[in-house]
């Protein structure tokens, strides 16, 4: 799926890709194509049913987590718009690089622009769309994405949360909770 993305076989493998039922199946295949990418670490986790368009312009660090529906968007096509509108071949097509650091979780539906940088230990949320660079040991989110908090923040918080067996038991501290409102 190297390159243009045109062609028939390139087709069949995205379709085959998005048919991929679990996540599991996705970072395997993701996994076992890591030669398409520019750089592609170890302990990834890929849930997106889509594979990049232009994989060779992404580097992936160790240890990145990709919620639902993540998309990378290596170009755009104003560029074509342009050269119709003025009838010329003048304008070039912009396209860049994602780059993505060690111990990276990016949440559901977000979306990376070209020549963006996001660091090593970043939490991204949800919904966010990254257009520009995201230091190192931050936690992002917003349209367009900027920085909201601390990474060793947030990892001090995760260490005080509990798993229960019981729903009950959510909802009672729920309660317990948003009674106070």
């Amino acid at each position: 799926m190297k390159g243009t993305g045109n062609g028939l076989a390139t087709l069949f493998q995205k379709l085959y890709f998005y048919c991929l039922p679990t996540c599991l199946m996705r970072t395997n295949y993701v996994l076992r194509h890591k030669h398409l990418f520019h750089h592609l670490g170890e302990n990834i986790k890929w849930q997106p049913r889509h594979f990049p368009t232009d994989p060779e312009f992404l580097s992936i660090g160790n240890n990145v987590k990709l919620a639902a529906n993540v998309s990378f968007v290596n170009h755009d096509i104003n560029s074509e718009m342009l050269n119709d509108m003025y009838g010329t071949n003048e304008f070039e097509k912009n396209q860049g690089c994602i780059s993505i650091g060690n111990n990276v979780m990016i949440g559901s539906n977000v979306m990376i622009l070209p020549n963006v940088r996001i660091g090593d230990n970043c939490i991204i949320g949800g919904g966010s769309i990254v257009t520009k660079d995201i230091p190192s040991n931050s936690i992002a989110a917003g349209v367009p994405c900027k920085v909201i908090g601390d990474f060793e923040n947030f990892v001090n918080k995760a260490r005080k949360i509990r798993y229960y067996t019981s729903t009950d038991k959510y909802w009672e501290i729920f309660e317990k909770e948003k009674s106070g409102l």
